[in-house]
């Protein structure tokens, strides 16, 4: 099992971007959470598989139809989160 936080910029917010990620790490049985940041950003911690989280971040890359992501900022972390993924309300 891996954990990462995943920063995400760009055009992430109003774009059901914390929707659909949430949605997607639930289909690969990952744990976690999703949030948006006051600067515009998207923030996320993720904990899983190696294959599954980097599945996850791949898609964090492009995210839905309406998000124009500009940078993905992933690092490792000691946190380790257990239970379904969930979207945070900022």
């Amino acid at each position: 099992m891996i954990c990462l936080s995943i920063e995400i910029f760009g055009l992430v917010q109003g774009v059901f971007f914390r929707k659909s990620a949430t949605h997607r790490a639930n289909e690969l049985g990952l744990s976690g959470f999703i949030m948006n940041r006051p600067d515009g950003s998207v923030y996320a911690e993720v904990c899983g598989k190696e294959i599954a989280v980097n599945t996850l971040v791949d898609y964090c890359h492009t995210g839905p139809p309406a998000a124009q992501v500009s940078k993905v900022i992933t690092n490792r972390i000691t946190t380790r989160h257990t239970g379904p993924f969930v979207d945070k309300r900022f």
